[in-house]
């Protein structure tokens, strides 16, 4: 029989969660050079705008929202990881005011030296984390690899009339985060075991914590829901610029209101940091300014979310209510900012401040 060592997931992996996702100027580099055919009249939503999911309208009522996120272990323990994944990845569907129906498992790792019991506590963490969204993991693919990865495809379901997207900010809105951020410097801080899952249990549970909002909200603030996006690998800052983009708008945030985990700045300070970090600003490089002179508070906002918020920007009628509406489910909810005209012409559109 094989013996296994002691194992710490994070420790085998040299990157962890949405830390790991191929940086989102190297992406677009890759995407703009492959040649994409005309999709037909019943894709609604493709990746043309970094958006979170893919929508196909199937009939007047119904059209189907599809995603798939994968990434390596975040946390050590193994139920936590799949907790966390599945969270991940349904969130895409919650993001496009979907719902979650079906999940199929992307499962890689090592045979000879993860055991069959870590694997079987992930699943079971995912399949806890499903089940709880109300859909159904209903199979999935597996590969022996020399890293341990894990994540989830999902499809939902949404009203057509209904879809949400990161294309339609409009002047004047409202912008509402509704999770902290900072799990990127407090995961990076587990890794480097400067910190157990205990001392960032509030990271954790917030990673695992479903983005279903719409059960939380009215019909009037669900209506006024104009475009959202969950905040994850690119950071708060590149996802808001990809939404600011797709809107040709520009992005004004209130940088004292975006709430944040209680050691988030202490980490960032401490230079618990990732490749994202970088990453994320060299992508926003030119289109984020900042009002102030504090570059680890500038950290934050380029740090990499793994099963993040949602970014909501909302018409400022119904702003206040949807925060109260919110805040009994995801305390950290806030309002983070508005949306402003964008000057620039359509193509070049899309400016972050941060006051």
């Amino acid at each position: 029989m094989l013996k296994f060592p002691p194992l710490r997931l994070t420790q085998t992996v040299l990157k962890g969660g949405c830390a790991a996702k191929v940086a989102a100027k190297e992406l677009r580099s890759i995407l703009a050079q492959v040649r994409f055919p005309p999709n037909p009249a019943d894709v609604m939503v493709d990746a043309g705008s970094f958006d979170d999911a893919a929508i196909f309208k199937i009939n007047s009522t119904t059209a189907l929202v599809q995603t798939l996120d994968f990434f390596t272990p975040i946390v050590d323990t193994p139920r936590n990881f799949g907790r966390i994944a599945a969270a991940n990845a349904l969130s895409d569907v919650y993001a496009m005011g979907g719902r979650p129906v079906t999940a199929m498992s992307i499962l890689a790792f090592p045979l000879g030296t993860i055991q069959n019991s870590v694997v079987v506590e992930l699943l079971q963490g995912a399949v806890d984390t499903v089940s709880a969204a109300g859909a159904s993991l209903v199979g999935g693919h597996t590969i022996d690899d020399d890293t341990l990865k894990f994540g989830l495809s999902v499809t939902g379901l949404v009203h057509p009339e209904h879809v949400w997207s990161n294309a339609n900010s409009r002047e004047g809105d409202v912008l509402i985060l509704t999770k902290p951020l900072g799990t990127g410097a407090l995961t990076a801080a587990l890794k480097r075991e400067e910190v157990s899952e205990e001392d960032i249990r509030d990271g954790i549970e917030s990673m695992c914590l479903l983005n279903e909002i719409a059960s939380h909200l009215g019909e009037r603030e669900k209506s006024g829901i104009h475009a959202a996006t969950d905040v994850t690998g690119f950071g708060l800052a590149g996802h808001a610029l990809n939404m600011a983009r797709a809107s040709a708008q520009s992005f004004h945030f209130y940088s004292s209101e975006i709430p944040r985990f209680s050691r988030a700045m202490e980490f960032i300070r401490r230079g618990f940091l990732t490749k994202a970090h970088r990453t994320n600003r060299e992508y926003t490089q030119g289109k984020v300014s900042f009002g102030f002179k504090d570059p680890d508070l500038e950290e934050l906002f380029f740090d990499p979310q793994t099963s993040g918020g949602l970014l909501l920007s909302v018409s400022a009628e119904v702003a206040e209510t949807m925060v109260g509406q919110l805040i009994s489910r995801f305390p950290a909810t806030a309002v983070v900012g508005k949306v402003l005209k964008s000057n620039a012409p359509h193509s070049e559109a899309g400016a972050l401040f941060f006051e």
